[in-house]
Protein backbone atom coordinates (compact mmCIF):
# COMPACT_ATOMS: atom_id res chain seq x y z
CA UNK A 1 0.00 0.00 0.00
CA UNK A 2 2.93 2.06 0.65
CA UNK A 3 4.03 3.12 -2.50
CA UNK A 4 5.29 6.36 -2.34
CA UNK A 5 2.23 7.89 -4.35
CA UNK A 6 1.45 11.81 -4.19
CA UNK A 7 -0.94 12.52 -1.57
CA UNK A 8 -4.35 11.25 -1.99
CA UNK A 9 -7.23 13.60 -2.05
CA UNK A 10 -9.25 12.89 1.60
CA UNK A 11 -12.18 10.79 0.09
CA UNK A 12 -9.73 8.66 -1.60
CA UNK A 13 -7.34 8.68 1.43
CA UNK A 14 -10.50 7.37 3.21
CA UNK A 15 -11.55 5.13 1.35
CA UNK A 16 -7.72 3.32 1.26
CA UNK A 17 -7.82 3.07 4.97
CA UNK A 18 -10.93 1.60 5.27
CA UNK A 19 -10.17 -1.25 2.95
CA UNK A 20 -6.58 -1.49 4.82
CA UNK A 21 -8.64 -1.75 8.11
CA UNK A 22 -11.41 -4.12 7.19
CA UNK A 23 -8.36 -6.77 5.90
CA UNK A 24 -6.49 -6.30 9.17
CA UNK A 25 -9.75 -6.60 10.99
CA UNK A 26 -10.99 -9.74 9.51
CA UNK A 27 -7.67 -11.28 9.72
CA UNK A 28 -7.74 -10.97 13.36
CA UNK A 29 -10.64 -12.20 13.41
CA UNK A 30 -10.14 -15.39 11.26
CA UNK A 31 -7.16 -16.08 13.90
CA UNK A 32 -6.79 -14.94 16.99
CA UNK A 33 -3.27 -16.09 17.76
CA UNK A 34 -1.99 -14.00 14.66
CA UNK A 35 1.03 -12.14 15.32
CA UNK A 36 0.69 -9.13 13.05
CA UNK A 37 4.67 -7.74 11.34
CA UNK A 38 5.54 -5.55 8.49
CA UNK A 39 2.81 -2.50 9.65
CA UNK A 40 4.84 0.54 10.60
CA UNK A 41 5.11 1.39 6.69
CA UNK A 42 1.28 1.89 6.72
CA UNK A 43 1.64 4.11 9.49
CA UNK A 44 3.59 6.29 7.06
CA UNK A 45 1.27 5.65 3.96
CA UNK A 46 0.28 8.81 2.28
CA UNK A 47 -3.42 7.98 3.10
CA UNK A 48 -2.78 6.71 6.17
CA UNK A 49 -1.40 10.11 7.28
CA UNK A 50 -3.91 12.48 5.08
CA UNK A 51 -6.59 11.06 7.60
CA UNK A 52 -5.08 11.14 10.58
CA UNK A 53 -4.62 15.05 10.05
CA UNK A 54 -7.75 15.61 9.03
CA UNK A 55 -9.06 13.66 12.75
CA UNK A 56 -6.01 15.69 14.84
CA UNK A 57 -7.32 18.90 12.31
CA UNK A 58 -11.03 18.67 12.88
CA UNK A 59 -10.65 17.99 16.69
CA UNK A 60 -12.04 20.12 19.21
CA UNK A 61 -8.70 20.40 20.50
CA UNK A 62 -6.67 21.72 17.44
CA UNK A 63 -6.67 24.68 18.78
CA UNK A 64 -4.90 23.95 21.75
CA UNK A 65 -0.82 23.67 21.90
CA UNK A 66 2.05 21.22 22.98
CA UNK A 67 5.28 22.42 24.11
CA UNK A 68 6.21 23.27 20.90
CA UNK A 69 3.59 26.05 20.70
CA UNK A 70 2.51 24.94 17.35
CA UNK A 71 -1.63 24.27 17.28
CA UNK A 72 -2.75 22.03 14.37
CA UNK A 73 -5.47 25.18 13.52
CA UNK A 74 -2.89 27.24 12.80
CA UNK A 75 -1.15 25.49 10.41
CA UNK A 76 -2.53 26.75 7.16
CA UNK A 77 -0.65 26.62 3.49
CA UNK A 78 1.96 25.20 5.26
CA UNK A 79 0.70 21.42 5.63
CA UNK A 80 1.72 19.27 2.84
CA UNK A 81 5.40 20.59 3.83
CA UNK A 82 4.37 19.91 7.43
CA UNK A 83 2.78 16.26 6.48
CA UNK A 84 5.44 15.39 4.13
CA UNK A 85 8.49 16.38 6.58
CA UNK A 86 6.71 13.97 9.06
CA UNK A 87 6.24 11.11 6.93
CA UNK A 88 10.39 11.49 5.97
CA UNK A 89 11.23 11.91 9.44
CA UNK A 90 9.11 8.36 9.80
CA UNK A 91 10.41 6.65 6.64
CA UNK A 92 13.62 7.13 7.43
CA UNK A 93 12.94 6.22 11.67
CA UNK A 94 14.41 9.63 12.47
CA UNK A 95 11.04 10.53 14.31
CA UNK A 96 11.14 10.56 18.18
CA UNK A 97 8.03 12.07 19.97
CA UNK A 98 8.58 15.21 21.98
CA UNK A 99 7.11 15.36 25.88
CA UNK A 100 3.68 16.44 26.32
CA UNK A 101 2.90 19.50 28.05
CA UNK A 102 1.03 19.30 31.31
CA UNK A 103 -2.83 20.81 31.76
CA UNK A 104 -4.79 20.75 35.22
CA UNK A 105 -8.45 20.49 35.30
CA UNK A 106 -9.76 20.65 38.24
CA UNK A 107 -12.61 17.74 38.84
CA UNK A 108 -15.77 18.17 40.40
CA UNK A 109 -14.74 16.40 43.92
CA UNK A 110 -12.39 18.98 44.19
CA UNK A 111 -9.10 17.02 42.86
CA UNK A 112 -7.67 18.00 39.95
CA UNK A 113 -7.14 15.67 36.68
CA UNK A 114 -3.69 15.85 34.56
CA UNK A 115 -3.72 16.08 31.03
CA UNK A 116 -0.77 15.10 29.08
CA UNK A 117 -1.33 17.50 25.79
CA UNK A 118 1.03 16.26 22.41
CA UNK A 119 2.33 18.40 20.14
CA UNK A 120 0.77 18.74 16.45
CA UNK A 121 3.73 16.30 14.79
CA UNK A 122 3.05 13.72 17.71
CA UNK A 123 -0.91 13.59 17.88
CA UNK A 124 -0.80 13.02 13.77
CA UNK A 125 1.76 9.94 14.39
CA UNK A 126 -0.45 8.89 17.47
CA UNK A 127 -3.43 9.38 15.11
CA UNK A 128 -2.19 6.94 12.92
CA UNK A 129 -0.60 4.46 14.71
CA UNK A 130 -4.33 4.21 15.83
CA UNK A 131 -5.86 3.77 12.58
CA UNK A 132 -3.35 0.51 12.23
CA UNK A 133 -4.09 -0.77 15.99
CA UNK A 134 -7.50 -0.53 16.42
CA UNK A 135 -8.81 -2.90 14.18
CA UNK A 136 -6.84 -5.32 15.11
CA UNK A 137 -7.32 -5.24 18.60
CA UNK A 138 -11.49 -4.87 18.08
CA UNK A 139 -11.17 -8.41 17.32
CA UNK A 140 -10.34 -9.14 20.90
CA UNK A 141 -12.37 -7.10 23.04
CA UNK A 142 -15.23 -8.23 24.94
CA UNK A 143 -18.52 -6.57 24.48
CA UNK A 144 -18.68 -6.05 28.48
CA UNK A 145 -15.94 -2.67 27.10
CA UNK A 146 -18.04 0.18 25.60
CA UNK A 147 -15.75 2.95 26.75
CA UNK A 148 -13.47 5.05 23.63
CA UNK A 149 -14.47 2.15 21.06
CA UNK A 150 -16.34 2.70 18.02
CA UNK A 151 -19.72 1.91 17.46
CA UNK A 152 -20.72 2.08 21.26
CA UNK A 153 -21.29 4.38 23.54
CA UNK A 154 -22.57 5.29 27.60
CA UNK A 155 -26.02 4.60 26.45
CA UNK A 156 -25.33 0.92 25.80
CA UNK A 157 -23.45 0.29 29.20
CA UNK A 158 -26.83 1.53 30.68
CA UNK A 159 -28.73 -0.57 28.56
CA UNK A 160 -26.90 -3.27 29.43
CA UNK A 161 -27.22 -2.47 33.44
CA UNK A 162 -31.12 -2.03 33.21
CA UNK A 163 -31.41 -5.39 31.02
CA UNK A 164 -29.18 -7.55 33.71
CA UNK A 165 -31.15 -5.75 36.60
CA UNK A 166 -34.53 -6.33 35.36
CA UNK A 167 -36.54 -8.26 38.24
CA UNK A 168 -36.84 -11.64 35.73
CA UNK A 169 -32.96 -11.92 35.31
CA UNK A 170 -32.21 -11.66 39.01
CA UNK A 171 -28.76 -9.44 38.99
CA UNK A 172 -29.65 -7.63 41.80
CA UNK A 173 -26.22 -6.71 43.70
CA UNK A 174 -23.88 -4.22 42.23
CA UNK A 175 -20.51 -4.07 43.04
CA UNK A 176 -19.22 -0.60 41.99
CA UNK A 177 -15.79 0.71 41.34
CA UNK A 178 -13.79 3.21 40.53
CA UNK A 179 -9.49 2.02 39.38
CA UNK A 180 -7.78 4.87 40.79
CA UNK A 181 -5.33 7.06 38.63
CA UNK A 182 -5.64 4.78 35.78
CA UNK A 183 -3.97 6.82 33.07
CA UNK A 184 -1.41 7.46 35.24
CA UNK A 185 -0.30 3.96 36.72
CA UNK A 186 -0.53 1.47 33.94
CA UNK A 187 2.57 -0.69 33.83
CA UNK A 188 4.45 0.22 30.71
CA UNK A 189 6.01 -3.18 30.65
CA UNK A 190 2.55 -5.07 31.46
CA UNK A 191 0.82 -3.14 28.57
CA UNK A 192 3.49 -3.68 25.97
CA UNK A 193 3.34 -7.85 27.03
CA UNK A 194 -0.16 -7.05 26.00
CA UNK A 195 0.75 -5.67 22.93
CA UNK A 196 3.28 -7.83 21.34
CA UNK A 197 0.29 -10.69 21.65
CA UNK A 198 -0.98 -9.42 18.63
CA UNK A 199 2.28 -7.04 17.37
CA UNK A 200 5.76 -8.55 16.46
CA UNK A 201 6.88 -5.50 14.26
CA UNK A 202 9.04 -4.23 16.68
CA UNK A 203 9.13 -0.64 14.82
CA UNK A 204 5.77 -0.20 16.21
CA UNK A 205 6.18 -1.44 19.48
CA UNK A 206 9.32 0.68 19.84
CA UNK A 207 7.27 4.05 18.75
CA UNK A 208 4.70 3.23 21.32
CA UNK A 209 7.56 2.69 23.77
CA UNK A 210 8.90 6.07 23.02
CA UNK A 211 5.47 8.11 23.24
CA UNK A 212 5.22 6.32 26.71
CA UNK A 213 8.11 7.37 28.01
CA UNK A 214 8.44 10.35 26.72
CA UNK A 215 8.44 12.61 29.19
CA UNK A 216 5.74 15.23 30.29
CA UNK A 217 6.95 19.59 30.96
CA UNK A 218 4.40 20.26 34.29
CA UNK A 219 2.55 23.59 34.45
CA UNK A 220 5.79 24.98 36.52
CA UNK A 221 7.92 24.26 33.46
CA UNK A 222 9.89 21.40 35.86
CA UNK A 223 10.22 18.37 33.88
CA UNK A 224 8.60 15.05 34.49
CA UNK A 225 9.50 11.30 33.24
CA UNK A 226 6.82 9.39 32.81
CA UNK A 227 7.68 6.00 33.87
CA UNK A 228 3.92 4.44 34.27
CA UNK A 229 1.01 5.57 32.73
CA UNK A 230 -0.78 6.52 29.07
CA UNK A 231 -1.17 10.79 29.50
CA UNK A 232 -4.40 11.49 29.25
CA UNK A 233 -5.15 13.45 26.69
CA UNK A 234 -3.17 11.65 23.78
CA UNK A 235 -4.94 10.25 20.85
CA UNK A 236 -3.95 6.69 21.20
CA UNK A 237 -4.19 6.54 25.29
CA UNK A 238 -7.88 5.62 25.13
CA UNK A 239 -7.13 2.74 23.32
CA UNK A 240 -4.04 1.79 25.06
CA UNK A 241 -5.72 2.04 28.17
CA UNK A 242 -8.54 -0.45 26.36
CA UNK A 243 -5.67 -3.00 26.12
CA UNK A 244 -4.63 -3.06 29.40
CA UNK A 245 -8.15 -2.91 31.31
CA UNK A 246 -9.08 -6.28 28.86
CA UNK A 247 -7.13 -8.07 31.31
CA UNK A 248 -10.23 -7.41 33.55
CA UNK A 249 -12.68 -8.23 30.67
CA UNK A 250 -11.27 -11.64 29.89
CA UNK A 251 -11.26 -12.63 33.51
CA UNK A 252 -14.93 -12.22 33.86
CA UNK A 253 -15.59 -13.10 30.31
CA UNK A 254 -13.74 -16.58 31.28
CA UNK A 255 -15.77 -17.11 34.28
CA UNK A 256 -19.24 -16.60 32.50
CA UNK A 257 -18.20 -19.36 29.76
CA UNK A 258 -16.71 -21.90 32.87
CA UNK A 259 -20.49 -21.58 34.05
CA UNK A 260 -21.72 -23.51 30.52
CA UNK A 261 -24.27 -23.47 28.48
CA UNK A 262 -27.82 -21.93 29.49
CA UNK A 263 -29.27 -24.93 31.48
CA UNK A 264 -26.08 -25.37 33.47
CA UNK A 265 -26.06 -21.82 34.91
CA UNK A 266 -29.60 -22.01 35.21
CA UNK A 267 -29.00 -25.04 37.56
CA UNK A 268 -26.15 -23.28 39.35
CA UNK A 269 -28.32 -20.38 40.07
CA UNK A 270 -30.96 -22.42 41.95
CA UNK A 271 -28.62 -24.09 43.78
CA UNK A 272 -27.04 -20.79 45.17
CA UNK A 273 -24.23 -20.38 43.00
CA UNK A 274 -23.54 -17.02 41.65
CA UNK A 275 -23.36 -15.15 38.13
CA UNK A 276 -21.68 -12.24 37.48
CA UNK A 277 -21.48 -9.95 34.68
CA UNK A 278 -19.11 -6.77 34.16
CA UNK A 279 -20.07 -3.45 32.36
CA UNK A 280 -16.70 -1.76 31.97
CA UNK A 281 -16.79 2.09 30.45
CA UNK A 282 -12.78 2.86 30.40
CA UNK A 283 -11.92 2.69 33.70
CA UNK A 284 -15.53 2.97 35.28
CA UNK A 285 -17.24 -0.27 35.96
CA UNK A 286 -19.56 -2.23 37.77
CA UNK A 287 -20.06 -6.31 38.15
CA UNK A 288 -24.07 -7.15 38.03
CA UNK A 289 -24.11 -10.04 40.42
CA UNK A 290 -27.14 -12.79 40.65
CA UNK A 291 -26.71 -14.35 44.22
CA UNK A 292 -26.31 -12.51 47.32
CA UNK A 293 -24.43 -9.70 48.83
CA UNK A 294 -21.72 -12.00 50.26
CA UNK A 295 -20.97 -12.87 47.04
CA UNK A 296 -20.44 -9.22 45.65
CA UNK A 297 -18.20 -8.35 48.37
CA UNK A 298 -15.58 -10.78 47.67
CA UNK A 299 -14.72 -9.23 44.64
CA UNK A 300 -13.08 -6.46 46.05
CA UNK A 301 -9.97 -8.77 46.49
CA UNK A 302 -10.54 -10.40 43.61
CA UNK A 303 -10.38 -7.65 41.26
CA UNK A 304 -7.65 -5.60 42.99
CA UNK A 305 -5.82 -9.53 42.52
CA UNK A 306 -6.37 -9.20 38.11
CA UNK A 307 -5.35 -5.55 37.90
CA UNK A 308 -2.49 -6.08 40.38
CA UNK A 309 -0.25 -7.40 37.76
CA UNK A 310 -1.00 -4.25 35.20
CA UNK A 311 -0.17 -1.62 38.18
CA UNK A 312 -3.75 -0.37 39.27
CA UNK A 313 -5.28 -0.42 42.04
CA UNK A 314 -9.15 0.16 43.01
CA UNK A 315 -10.27 3.35 44.21
CA UNK A 316 -11.14 2.62 48.48
CA UNK A 317 -13.70 5.97 48.04
CA UNK A 318 -15.36 5.05 45.21
CA UNK A 319 -15.32 1.25 45.85
CA UNK A 320 -19.10 -0.21 46.84
CA UNK A 321 -21.44 -3.09 47.03
CA UNK A 322 -25.24 -1.67 46.59
CA UNK A 323 -28.80 -3.64 46.06
CA UNK A 324 -29.95 -2.62 42.88
CA UNK A 325 -33.28 -1.18 45.01
CA UNK A 326 -30.66 1.34 46.88
CA UNK A 327 -29.82 2.17 43.38
CA UNK A 328 -26.38 3.99 42.49
CA UNK A 329 -24.97 6.41 40.15
CA UNK A 330 -23.18 5.14 36.57
CA UNK A 331 -21.39 7.08 34.09
CA UNK A 332 -24.05 10.68 35.27
CA UNK A 333 -26.95 8.07 35.63
CA UNK A 334 -29.13 7.55 38.70
CA UNK A 335 -30.02 3.38 38.47
CA UNK A 336 -32.50 2.06 40.56
CA UNK A 337 -35.49 0.11 41.29
CA UNK A 338 -38.68 1.42 41.69
CA UNK A 339 -42.47 0.42 41.89
CA UNK A 340 -43.57 0.19 38.41
CA UNK A 341 -46.15 3.75 38.38
CA UNK A 342 -49.50 2.49 37.05
CA UNK A 343 -48.96 -1.16 37.63
CA UNK A 344 -49.37 -2.20 41.55
CA UNK A 345 -47.22 -5.10 43.16
CA UNK A 346 -44.48 -4.67 40.50
CA UNK A 347 -41.31 -3.56 40.50
CA UNK A 348 -39.14 -1.90 37.14
CA UNK A 349 -35.38 -0.52 36.71
CA UNK A 350 -35.19 3.65 36.30
CA UNK A 351 -32.70 5.43 34.86
CA UNK A 352 -32.35 9.12 34.70
CA UNK A 353 -30.18 11.73 35.64
CA UNK A 354 -28.24 11.88 38.72
CA UNK A 355 -28.06 14.78 40.86
CA UNK A 356 -24.55 15.41 40.75
CA UNK A 357 -24.56 15.49 36.72
CA UNK A 358 -27.59 17.43 37.01
CA UNK A 359 -26.08 19.82 39.69
CA UNK A 360 -22.64 20.24 37.18
CA UNK A 361 -24.87 21.42 34.42
CA UNK A 362 -26.84 23.83 36.90
CA UNK A 363 -22.97 25.48 37.90
CA UNK A 364 -21.79 25.83 34.16
CA UNK A 365 -25.16 27.91 33.43
CA UNK A 366 -24.97 29.84 36.42
CA UNK A 367 -21.34 30.32 35.51
CA UNK A 368 -22.22 31.67 31.91
CA UNK A 369 -25.10 33.82 33.10
CA UNK A 370 -22.98 36.02 35.64
CA UNK A 371 -23.20 39.43 35.16
CA UNK A 372 -20.07 40.33 33.56
CA UNK A 373 -19.64 37.03 31.19
CA UNK A 374 -21.58 38.38 28.17
CA UNK A 375 -21.97 41.44 26.71
CA UNK A 376 -25.04 40.36 24.21
CA UNK A 377 -27.44 37.95 24.98
CA UNK A 378 -27.37 36.41 21.72
CA UNK A 379 -23.86 35.36 22.62
CA UNK A 380 -25.24 34.47 26.24
CA UNK A 381 -28.09 32.15 24.38
CA UNK A 382 -25.69 30.32 21.90
CA UNK A 383 -23.16 29.65 24.65
CA UNK A 384 -26.30 27.78 26.92
CA UNK A 385 -28.14 26.44 24.13
CA UNK A 386 -24.56 24.43 23.25
CA UNK A 387 -24.20 23.03 26.86
CA UNK A 388 -28.22 22.36 27.05
CA UNK A 389 -28.22 20.68 23.49
CA UNK A 390 -25.21 18.29 24.39
CA UNK A 391 -26.64 17.51 28.12
CA UNK A 392 -30.50 17.25 26.93
CA UNK A 393 -29.18 14.61 23.92
CA UNK A 394 -26.90 12.54 26.43
CA UNK A 395 -29.56 11.96 29.03
CA UNK A 396 -33.07 11.58 26.43
CA UNK A 397 -32.87 7.77 26.40
CA UNK A 398 -33.64 7.84 30.72
CA UNK A 399 -36.65 8.98 32.41
CA UNK A 400 -35.78 12.75 32.39
CA UNK A 401 -38.71 14.54 31.58
CA UNK A 402 -38.85 15.94 35.11
CA UNK A 403 -35.14 16.93 35.07
CA UNK A 404 -35.50 18.51 31.57
CA UNK A 405 -38.50 20.62 32.88
CA UNK A 406 -36.89 21.63 36.17
CA UNK A 407 -33.73 22.83 34.60
CA UNK A 408 -35.83 24.62 32.08
CA UNK A 409 -36.89 26.26 34.36
CA UNK A 410 -33.79 27.32 36.12
CA UNK A 411 -32.17 28.60 32.90
CA UNK A 412 -35.10 30.61 32.13
CA UNK A 413 -34.94 32.12 35.66
CA UNK A 414 -31.10 32.58 35.70
CA UNK A 415 -31.54 34.33 31.72
CA UNK A 416 -33.98 36.49 33.40
CA UNK A 417 -32.21 37.65 36.05
CA UNK A 418 -29.37 38.41 33.52
CA UNK A 419 -32.10 40.73 31.86
CA UNK A 420 -32.48 42.78 34.88
CA UNK A 421 -29.21 43.27 35.58
CA UNK A 422 -28.51 44.69 32.48
CA UNK A 423 -31.41 46.97 32.52
CA UNK A 424 -31.79 47.96 35.64
CA UNK A 425 -33.71 51.31 34.50
CA UNK A 426 -36.91 48.94 32.86
CA UNK A 427 -39.57 48.23 34.63
CA UNK A 428 -40.84 44.57 34.03
CA UNK A 429 -43.41 45.58 31.52
CA UNK A 430 -40.80 47.36 29.30
CA UNK A 431 -38.52 44.54 29.55
CA UNK A 432 -40.56 41.51 29.01
CA UNK A 433 -41.93 43.63 25.93
CA UNK A 434 -38.40 44.28 24.32
CA UNK A 435 -36.47 41.29 25.31
CA UNK A 436 -39.39 38.57 26.08
CA UNK A 437 -42.39 38.34 23.37
CA UNK A 438 -44.53 35.84 24.72
CA UNK A 439 -42.37 35.25 27.43
CA UNK A 440 -40.20 33.67 25.05
CA UNK A 441 -36.09 34.55 25.73
CA UNK A 442 -34.59 35.32 21.92
CA UNK A 443 -32.42 38.23 20.16
CA UNK A 444 -33.16 38.36 16.75
CA UNK A 445 -33.03 34.93 15.10
CA UNK A 446 -31.64 33.37 18.39
CA UNK A 447 -33.87 31.93 20.67
CA UNK A 448 -33.35 29.95 24.20
CA UNK A 449 -33.22 26.54 23.94
CA UNK A 450 -35.97 24.33 26.23
CA UNK A 451 -34.84 21.50 27.78
CA UNK A 452 -38.85 20.86 28.80
CA UNK A 453 -39.40 20.74 24.93
CA UNK A 454 -37.01 17.72 24.36
CA UNK A 455 -38.92 14.24 24.34
CA UNK A 456 -37.47 11.14 25.89
CA UNK A 457 -37.18 7.80 24.16
CA UNK A 458 -36.20 4.37 24.71
CA UNK A 459 -32.61 3.32 24.53
CA UNK A 460 -32.68 0.14 22.03
CA UNK A 461 -30.59 -2.28 23.91
CA UNK A 462 -28.34 -4.09 21.37
CA UNK A 463 -26.25 -6.20 24.11
CA UNK A 464 -23.56 -8.14 22.11
CA UNK A 465 -24.95 -7.54 18.47
CA UNK A 466 -22.80 -4.40 18.01
CA UNK A 467 -21.42 -4.66 15.16
CA UNK A 468 -17.34 -2.82 14.24
CA UNK A 469 -17.20 -0.45 11.22
CA UNK A 470 -15.32 -3.07 9.70
CA UNK A 471 -17.05 -6.13 10.22
CA UNK A 472 -19.48 -6.15 6.91
CA UNK A 473 -17.42 -5.49 4.39
CA UNK A 474 -15.56 -7.50 2.17
CA UNK A 475 -11.62 -7.70 2.60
Amino acid sequence: MNIGAPWPDLVEAESRVRRMQTKLHQWAVADPDRRFGDLFNLVYDPAFLAVAWNRVRRNRGARTAGVDGIAPSSIGTGVGAFIGGLREALRSRRFTPTQVRERVVPKATGKVRRLGIPTTADRVVQAALKLVLEPIFEADFKPCSYGFRPNRRAQDAIAEIHFLANPTRKYEWVFEADIKACFDEIKHSALLDRVLRRIKDKRILGLMKAFLQAGMLTEEGLDRDTITGTPQGGILSPLLANIALSELDEHFAAKWAALGPDWARVKRRRAGKPAQRLIRYADDFVVMVAGTREHAETLSDEVAAVLAPIGLRLSAEKTRVCHIDEGFDFLGWRIQRHSWRGRPGKRAVYTYPCKKALLRVMDKVRSMTRRNKHRRLADLLRAVNRTLQGWCEYFRPGVSARTFSYLDHFTWRRIFGWLRKRHTGLNLGTLAARCLPGWEIRDGQVELFRPQAVPTIRYRYRGARIRTPWASETA
